[in-house]
């Protein structure tokens, strides 16, 4: 797969916010702003991609989307739960209707909490929330990059085919 096999997942993505009348904002870090890139590839995107951050580091976390050291107790980068707060707070600091996070380990080698490379984290917050990890047995850097790029979108969009509430 490769970044330009995103953009045709990225177009429902954006096609279904828009008919939904709502927004996304993206947190993102081994897919290295790859999410974002595909969303902003579409035309349009100006209508409901409100933005995103590459939380790539602890200094990230705290500037950016303003995740404190104290969120974190108990917590660790590259979990569910952590990705599940990634995506709520992008949901709330740039007040979208959805959320989407990832965070995990591109590669070549596994990250310092264990996880082999090729794990990731994805997340929604939304009218819908879903967290998943995946591992895809890799340790091609940018190969990883572009599946953990597709598995969010994809997350995204099923959230988006359940049914719009009243």
């Amino acid at each position: 797969m490769r970044f330009e096999d995103l953009i045709p997942l990225a177009e429902r993505v954006g096609h279904a916010l828009k008919a939904r009348g709502e927004t996304v904002a993206v947190g993102e870090s081994s897919a290295a702003g790859l999410v974002s890139a595909a969303l902003l590839a579409v035309p349009g995107a100006s209508g409901w991609y409100l933005g995103g951050a590459v939380v790539y580091t602890r200094r990230a976390r705290r500037g950016l989307v303003d995740i404190p050291d104290e969120a974190m107790t108990g917590m660790r980068s590259s979990s569910e739960p952590y990705a599940m707060l990634l995506a709520g707070q992008v949901r709330t600091r740039l007040r979208a209707s959805w959320g989407l996070a990832e965070t995990g380990a591109s590669g070549p080698t596994g990250n310092s909490y264990g996880d082999a490379a090729g794990h990731s984290c994805l997340a929604v917050s939304g009218p819908v929330s879903r967290v998943i990890t995946i591992e895809t047995g890799s340790a091609d850097r940018l190969a990883n990059m572009v599946v953990f790029a597709q598995r969010a979108l994809l997350l995204l969009d099923e959230a988006l085919q359940q049914p719009m509430t009243a």
